[in-house]
């Protein structure tokens, strides 16, 4: 594995999102000092928060997965999640709700799931379920470490056994058909593939390897921390913060000093000087590459994922047809995928995904997918205001009655919203999953002709998502330090900080 050339005492991270507060944990872990720079006056980055009259809207995901990753960061440096962060189940981790009236609550417990699926679906596919569970447990098992988590300075990285297995497993199959082969339910499909949307993909094109999303949720449980997600981002910083980072919020980032194949230091809009030894860059890509002045050398342009546009709406009312995630699937499924991916126009038979946190000062979270601004010429000034009017009158038809006038206050984003804060094409979902933007093909976290430049977040490896995001962090760490935490394996400082507790 290649890494970080030269002195490596002082390491500037360039935001604060998950992927910085990773990156900086398992730096100060390993004994650099860390100075972390965020332009907005609170961490998180696309995690972030939005006050709303009397409520509160996260404005990024809305649930957690995989909540060992965040456990390793806080035991980095010897913490533990349980002192900083109160996180609780989500059951079930969602609803379905489909078009011929049909619900499906999506349980991680085996029995409880098997039992659901029986009662939607009948026996046959019950079975498959649970042959399809064994085999989304397996993906996962062979994914974790030699392709999620780890560092790729070449494809012929990839010459492992993992990765025979991964191909005996139909890894490489598409993911429609894949899933098919366990449950021949249509609804059910739906349900164990529509999460390749957050790869950029239709669930017909993608690979059968990004599977392991539907584990992650469907099978390895969802979360949700008491203040919503945003208290994440609040939590790793403070831990941060008291393993001894310098966190600078309010500080934007004007550019970089660089003698020859270095950055030497950091140099801010209010014209502070930040000398250091390394920098891990986290905002989006072209961002990141502007900041370094480099331009990548890649035989195709980037292609970039889908859009979204989210209605925030504080709501009084209640409505017993919510769980804290329901989607709402509409009739139409591949010609979806089809308007948005590849005609870049908005659904017109649309699936959206509905979030309604516990807490009472929530507000609820509308989510439709969308063209990205590569995709799709929409004029959103024009078009916004109408398409939420659409949005609200759908789910209205779809059972929520009442809720246009329920709503107090409200904040649509859309794909020009993505943009204005940096986002490439628009879409917070950065670079799409294809087959030439993924492993050691996906842009990587390592910048040819910089020796002390590191990327994270989920334009680099691995992806996009709460878990690659953290992951990507320990990965940028790692390439400064050489120190590596396997995903999903505790550190001996945090273990040693449990034993000591008991």
């Amino acid at each position: 594995m290649r890494l970080v050339t030269g002195r490596t005492d002082h390491v500037v991270v360039v935001g604060a999102g998950l992927a910085g507060l990773s990156a900086a944990l398992h730096l100060l872990g390993a004994g650099r000092r860390v100075t972390v720079v965020e332009r907005d006056a609170t961490p998180g980055g696309r995690a972030g928060r939005l006050a709303l009259g009397g409520f509160t809207a996260d404005t990024g995901p809305s649930v957690l997965t995989m909540p060992e990753l965040v456990e390793e960061a806080f035991n980095a440096v010897g913490g533990s999640m349980a002192d900083r962060l109160d996180l609780r189940p989500v059951t079930p981790a969602y609803r379905a709700r489909f078009a011929d009236g049909s619900v499906l609550d999506v349980h991680p417990d085996a029995e409880a799931m098997e039992a659901e699926v029986r009662r939607f679906a009948g026996p046959e596919q019950a079975r498959g379920y649970l042959r399809l569970r064994a085999w989304l447990t397996e993906l996962h098992r062979v994914e974790r470490d030699a392709f999620i988590g780890a560092n790729f300075d070449s494809p012929l990285d990839l010459l492992t056994p993992q990765l025979a297995r991964l191909a005996s497993l139909r890894g490489f199959a598409r993911l429609d058909p894949t899933v098919g082969r366990f449950v021949t339910d249509e609804r059910l499909r739906r349900v164990f593939t529509f999460q390749s949307l957050y790869a950029g993909l239709a669930p017909r094109k993608a690979m059968a390897a990004y599977a392991v999303i539907a584990y992650m949720d469907a099978i390895a449980g969802v979360h949700h921390p008491r203040g919503g997600v945003r208290a994440l981002p609040d939590a790793l910083a403070a831990a941060a913060a008291d393993a001894g980072a310098d966190l600078r919020f309010d500080t934007r980032v004007a550019w970089l000093e660089r003698i020859g194949g270095r950055v030497t230091a950091v140099r801010t809009a209010h014209g502070e000087r930040i000398a250091c030894d390394a920098v891990v860059l986290t905002p989006d890509l072209p961002v990141s590459y502007r900041l370094l002045g480099h331009r990548p050398r890649r035989l195709l342009p980037v292609r970039w994922s889908p859009s979204a546009v989210v209605l925030h709406a504080g709501t009084r009312g209640r409505w017993d047809e919510l769980a804290h995630h329901t989607i709402f699937f509409g009739d139409a499924w591949e010609r979806t995928f089809d308007e948005v991916i590849d005609r870049g126009q908005l659904m017109s038979d649309p699936s959206l995904l509905v979030s309604r946190p516990p807490e009472e000062d929530a507000a609820t979270f509308v989510l439709a997918p969308a063209p990205n601004l590569r995709a799709g010429r929409i004029d959103w000034e024009r078009v916004g205001p109408a398409y939420r009017d659409e949005l609200v009158a759908e789910l209205e038809r779809r059972g929520l009655t009442g809720f246009g006038d329920s709503i107090e206050v409200e904040r649509l984003v859309t794909p020009k919203d993505w943009a204005a804060l940096g986002m490439a094409a628009g879409t917070p979902f950065s670079a799409a999953h294809t087959f030439a933007q993924t492993g050691p093909f996906r842009p990587r976290n390592l910048v040819s002709g910089v020796e002390n430049a590191v990327l994270a977040g989920c334009g680099t490896t691995p992806g996009v998502g709460v878990p690659p995001v953290l992951v990507s962090g320990r990965l940028a760490a790692q390439r400064i330090t050489g120190v590596a935490a396997p995903v999903g394996r505790r550190p001996v400082a945090g273990l040693l900080a449990r034993v000591s507790r008991r």
